[in-house]
């Protein structure tokens, strides 16, 4: 991003709209400001001076919805904060939430129609500057988008390309490392625009690793990022990204961020080897999404029988179509959706009946009844040896035939 050409934009704007403005990007830092202020409110003035909008100024924008706005938003006055009313300007390209234009307006103007009005007048100077400011937001230079292409590359298992990061100085004698993959559990699927959903990933993953000196780089793609870590046990570093991914996927896609998984590969000594570690944190990412108890910071080796449904491949319905006899038994007639979570949960909670009531908000004997039935149905003991081998393996071959294709 060019300084003075996001400053000359600010003037140009402020003298069309004969106003006072300011350009703060998404965490209330003050970018640039016009000079042509006939007045100047208190939360002007202190902006100006502290170049960060305060705690209680962004509550009061906040809770005016400006976050999820894609059009401009009118903010009242607060006479407690010795604020003026204003309008916010949201500065989006392709859907990414770049920064926000202010512009503030007069003490004796009853409403905002006139700059309203005036603001379709300056859609060609906003749309300048906002390009301008993708490039801060994004770190999208060239050079940057090469280095990300060749490390998405090594993890696809291209040989050169894993050389070429093997001599970057971010990975060069840092080793061993530990792949992750950072997903939406949501979202994953992302929107029409592939490219915007790539700048919102990279980004997210770029600004959520600041500051955290294990994160050795980041990339983004359509539908997740990928982050190459310093391998290690503990997971205070990953469980802070994953916190500031959330805030800052959020805070550019404009929609509410339910829950942010990382999946992380086992540790590895040679760079030849992210394909393989690709491999371990894209199946780690992929349980954890359609199997909730294994929590957000998953080990690839704590997916239990995901790893052998993951090797053992097969297209998007494969495990879906390959269920057992029993199991097909229960789907049949367990119209209700009463039968099957049950017995899940007994599996997964080691037979405990207590567990699996608690969870359910249902009574004991309610559990034992619903055992009883699937007993009924099946004529065997669905608690036992084979039948409830076949049984588990075949409710968690259905969970991962709804995995997210990333």
């Amino acid at each position: 991003m060019q300084q003075q050409d996001v400053e000359q934009l600010v003037e140009q704007v402020a003298q069309r709209l004969g106003r006072g403005l300011s350009l703060e990007d998404l965490d209330g830092l003050l970018l640039a400001y016009s000079s042509n202020q006939s007045h100047a409110d208190r939360v002007r003035v202190n902006f100006l001076l502290s170049k960060r909008v305060p705690v209680e100024v962004s509550a009061w924008q906040l809770s005016h919805g400006i976050a999820t706005a894609v059009r401009p938003v009118v903010v009242p006055a607060n006479a407690d904060l010795g604020m003026l009313g204003r309008v916010c300007v949201p500065l989006l390209v392709r859907g990414f939430r770049v920064g926000y234009l202010w512009v503030q307006l007069d003490p004796e103007e009853p409403s905002a129609a006139t700059v309203l009005a005036q603001l379709p007048d300056v859609a060609r100077e906003l749309e300048q500057l906002s390009s301008l400011l993708l490039d801060s937001n994004t770190a999208e230079s060239e050079f940057r988008r090469r280095r990300e292409q060749e490390f998405l590359a090594a993890c696809a298992g291209e040989a050169n390309a894993a050389a070429a990061v093997a001599g970057w100085k971010e990975v060069q004698g840092k080793g061993p490392w530990q792949l992750v993959i950072v997903l939406d559990a949501d979202g994953w699927a992302g929107g029409s625009d592939p490219i915007a959903d790539t700048l919102i990933h990279r980004s997210a993953a770029l600004q959520a690793t600041i500051g955290v000196d294990a994160a050795l780089f980041s990339a983004g793609t359509e539908t997740h990022a990928v982050v190459l870590f310093k391998e290690s046990t503990g997971r205070a570093d990953h469980a802070q990204v994953l916190v500031h991914y959330q805030l800052e996927l959020a805070k550019r896609s404009g929609r509410t961020v339910r829950r942010i998984i990382l999946g992380t590969s086992e540790g590895f000594a040679k760079p030849r080897e992210l394909a393989e570690a690709y491999r371990q944190s894209r199946q780690a990412a992929q349980a954890a999404a359609v199997d909730p108890q294994l929590g957000e910071l998953v080990d690839c080796r704590a997916t239990g029988v995901y790893q052998l449904l993951a090797s053992a491949g097969g297209g998007a319905g494969a495990w879906a179509d390959a269920g057992s006899v029993y199991f097909r038994i229960l789907e049949d007639h367990d119209r209700n959706h009463e039968l099957l979570p049950v017995l899940e949960l007994f599996y997964d909670n080691d037979g405990s009946v207590q567990e699996v009531a608690t969870k359910l908000h249902l009574h004991r004997s309610s559990i034992y009844n619903r055992l009883g039935r699937i007993r009924q149905l099946l004529g065997v003991d669905p608690l036992k040896g084979m039948v409830r081998l076949e049984l588990h393996a075949a409710l968690k071959a259905r969970r991962w035939a709804g995995r997210p294709r990333i």
